[in-house]
């Protein structure tokens, strides 16, 4: 148990400050007012600009999530909820999409340097600047209080001046429902309150310790800090007949938002059992995956945001703020190897429902969907917002994702797998629970031959593909062992007669003999970096023949320089090309430790370490010049790299376990 006391956090707070140091990228000009980035300038209006994706951390309380970028300004955040309209989206729009800037108004711009690190072993974002007139940080944070006095969710902004005399400004301002409604500003009490011209939205208010003042429907506010003095801003929601609250938003009670957020963000990653090489990486993964779990629902979403492209001007900007089955289920298999229990169970009393409800009414495409939002409150519909310029031009800028309606037979094999391990190492199934499985299997036996749109959803028509029927294997071997493990009853010869069916069906139908690899679909020469979860899955043996050969045509057409790429261009039904996709590269990483190319491996994962931002988070993919792309951070990619640390950890501690690799 850790009890802080306000000196104690200033002092701990300052402290890991200067033992992180060493660790923080340092980046020159990076904030004054007007903004100023090294990154995209927008072609709409040349005078504002657009930081890099990788140029953000993010603050987070399991409900919602901000993106912080590194001169103070908090340019992504959606309200109440991760899959809620966007306040702040300047990251795809500067003109349009608001913004909450907080930054030094320096009399010499160019001395500027500003870092960011985390406090240690929590979700508490620091943004320091340092120049010639004095140097401050920013703490941002997300307040996690117990459920009795949980508030609507509201973000946390102190700073403070650690030495010298600076001058700050600020502007906050919000544009509601992704900046399709207009809003007024109004004074109360010690601070703002923005009304939406829509009745149905809610309306927000902005707190702070200094003195505000409304520029249009903006509130602005300059200001000058001396050493050891201190500003508060809370932005969020207001509770109901709470229009001029009593509490305040002093350093006091500052100094209680901190203890609690961080000591539960402490206890939380403090049950880990990970000790090995790369312990403060897994960890930061860890408590990303946790910070994207909703703490209601049980539920994972894929990233926090929408609409970030994975190439710069092109047509795959997606919205992630959804609960992929699959990346759910992953997540899970990382968060058990690493000791948590919890999450598997908040994540199985969630997809009981979807199971329950999908089992009653199934439709063409079965009773499970590839995606859910996280309180399954219906689709979300996919459109585009026309009025959104894109980061850095890249367009369509969509909201929703259509893949919900799409047939992806491989997450049957990815519920299985979760409910195996979690009945492995968790809690027993119920009775109901095993019929509800049965039900899944029942409908998956008459429809594993399918084509379907596959783990990437193209939209380029249905295909027979290799990871959806590898995953459809996944699914039966899974339901076997579990009844063998269980004794329960099942249907065995039937699922086993389809298991053998399946993995015959894959040898047969996608092995090409000219290439000497397994293939993307049924009959096809493309090669696809979804194969590299074979071995992870158990279907094949890593130091198989026909394996290693394959996992050498991965490596000679689809990796560049320790990064890997999904697939060839051009097949997915969408034009132009994309950058290398992360998870694939730690995929890779993995299959080559199983291998027994342990040397490799580590090689190759201590470069992709390298391709992270300088708080060790990622997104999906990496451009051609190294930039990180699409959402951000995104779930697949640190999951990934846990499963990879993990094993690599124990081939490089003399693991001599050759039962199966």
């Amino acid at each position: 148990m850790v009890n802080f006391t306000f000196l104690s956090i200033t002092y701990s707070v300052a402290a890991c400050l200067v033992i992180c140091w060493f660790q923080v990228r340092v980046l020159r000009g990076a904030a004054n007012f007007p903004r100023q980035h090294v990154g995209g300038v927008s072609s709409s209006n040349p005078g504002m600009t657009t930081p890099l994706i990788e140029q953000h951390g993010v603050i987070g309380n399991m409900r919602s999530a901000a993106l912080v970028s590194t001169d103070g300004t908090i340019d992504f955040y959606c309200y109440p909820g991760f899959d809620s309209p966007s306040v702040f989206a300047a990251l795809l729009d500067p003109d349009k999409g608001g913004s909450f800037e907080l930054a030094p108004r320096l009399e010499s711009p160019d001395s500027l340097r500003a870092k960011q690190l985390y406090l240690p072993d929590t979700n508490i974002l620091i943004t320091r600047f340092l120049s010639n007139e004095g140097l401050a940080e920013i703490t941002d944070l997300l307040p996690i209080m117990d459920e009795a006095r949980q508030r609507p969710t509201e973000i946390i902004r102190n700073l403070k001046v650690i030495k010298g005399e600076i001058t700050f400004r600020i502007r906050c301002a919000p544009r509601f429902d992704y900046a399709r409604c207009g809003h007024s500003a109004e004074a109360v009490g010690d601070g703002v309150v923005f009304h939406p011209e829509n009745e149905g939205i809610k309306p927000l208010r902005l707190r702070a310790t200094i003195p505000l003042a409304i520029e249009g429907n903006d509130v602005v506010a300059e200001f000058k800090l001396s050493k050891g003095e201190t500003a508060n801003f809370t932005f969020g929601g207001i509770e109901e007949g709470d229009e001029t609250p009593q509490d305040g938003i002093d350093d006091k009670a500052f100094d209680g938002f901190l203890r609690e957020t961080s000591k539960y963000w402490r206890d939380w990653i403090g049950q880990s059992r990970y000790q090995g090489r790369w312990r403060e990486t897994v960890n930061r993964s860890a408590l990303i995956l946790k910070l994207l779990s909703s703490q209601e629902y049980g539920a994972l979403i894929a990233a926090p945001t929408f609409g970030l492209p994975e190439r710069l001007g092109g047509a795959r900007n997606w919205d992630y703020r959804l609960s992929w089955l699959r990346d759910s289920s992953f997540t899970l298999y990382a968060l058990l190897r690493l000791g948590f229990k919890d999450e598997v169970r908040k994540f199985g009393g969630w997809m009981r429902e979807r199971v329950t409800s999908g089992l009653k009414e199934i439709g063409e495409n079965g009773p499970l969907k590839p995606m859910y939002r996280i309180h399954d409150s219906g689709d979300f519909k996919e459109e585009v917002l026309e009025h959104f310029s894109g980061y850095r031009d890249s367009r369509p800028v969509r909201i929703g994702n259509a893949a919900q309606t799409q047939l992806q037979l491989d997450v049957y094999g990815e519920l299985m797998d979760a409910i195996y391990l979690g009945a492995k190492y968790g809690s027993s199934l119920s009775y109901d629970g095993w019929n509800r499985i049965k039900g899944l299997l029942g409908w998956l036996e008459k429809n594993w031959e399918r084509p379907d749109q596959g783990i990437w959803e193209v939209r380029n028509g249905q295909q027979h593909f290799l990871h959806s029927r590898l995953m459809c294997w996944v699914a039966f071997d899974r339901a076997i062992r579990l009844a063998d493990k269980r004794s329960l009853v099942a249907p065995m010869d039937a699922w086993r007669s389809t298991r053998d069916a399946i993995h015959e069906d894959i040898f047969q139908n996608f092995w090409n003999e000219d290439l000497k690899s397994f293939v993307q679909s049924k009959g096809s020469d493309i090669l696809d970096a979804s194969v590299l979860l074979m071995p992870l899955m158990r279907f094949i043996n890593a130091g198989d023949p026909r394996w290693l050969s394959t996992m050498a045509a991965i490596e000679e057409h689809l990796e560049e320089g320790g990064v890997v790429y999904r697939y060839a261009s051009g097949i997915d039904g969408l034009d132009g090309d994309e950058g290398s996709f992360t998870p694939c590269s730690f995929w890779l990483i993995e299959c080559l430790a199983r291998s027994g190319q342990v040397e490799k491996a580590e090689l190759m994962f201590d470069k992709m370490l390298g391709y992270a931002n300088h708080l060790g988070l990622y997104s999906e993919e990496l451009g051609r010049n190294g930039d990180q792309l699409g959402n951000f951070p995104q779930a697949l990619t640190h999951l990934a790299l846990i499963s990879a640390a993990f094993f690599l950890d124990r081939k490089l501690s003399g693991d001599k376990d050759a039962t199966w690799q």
